[in-house]
């Protein structure tokens, strides 16, 4: 894709690319990003992307957010025992090394696999 310029972001219509396209801070208020919707308790509940937001930058492409149409926005599903228990399972899951089995007290980063100390146990044995 060229360089866009603001004033190219200006497609309510949808000609250029398919679907109304906005610039940055400039969609209607009746459309929201799903952070927004999130913010107001909503979800998409299914509906498909009504408009995108377009924000040109320098040196690479333009940012994408894309719109759903608040009317058709449903309320966030709330938090069940079952589901808060799932949650903790799934996470602490992501604590426990496959290697030693212990909880490292975090998120086992997913480039290593495993915990740092047996990542790297030869740095362990100097320190």
């Amino acid at each position: 894709m060229s360089r866009l310029t603001l004033a190219d972001c200006f497609d309510p219509d949808g000609e250029r690319f398919g679907i109304p396209t906005y610039p940055w801070r400039y969609a209607p208020d009746d459309l929201a990003t799903r952070r927004q919707l999130r913010k107001r308790g909503l979800r998409p509940g299914g509906q498909d992307v009504a408009a995108q937001i377009l924000r040109p930058r320098r040196r690479r492409e333009p940012l994408t957010a894309y719109l759903y149409r608040v009317d058709l926005a449903r309320p966030v599903r709330p938090m069940t025992p079952a589901r808060w228990a799932a949650l903790a399972k799934a996470n602490a899951a992501r604590r426990r090394c496959p290697e030693c089995g212990r909880d490292a007290g975090y998120v086992i980063p997913p480039t290593l696999g495993t915990c740092v100390t047996c990542a790297y146990p030869e740095k362990q044995r100097a320190a």
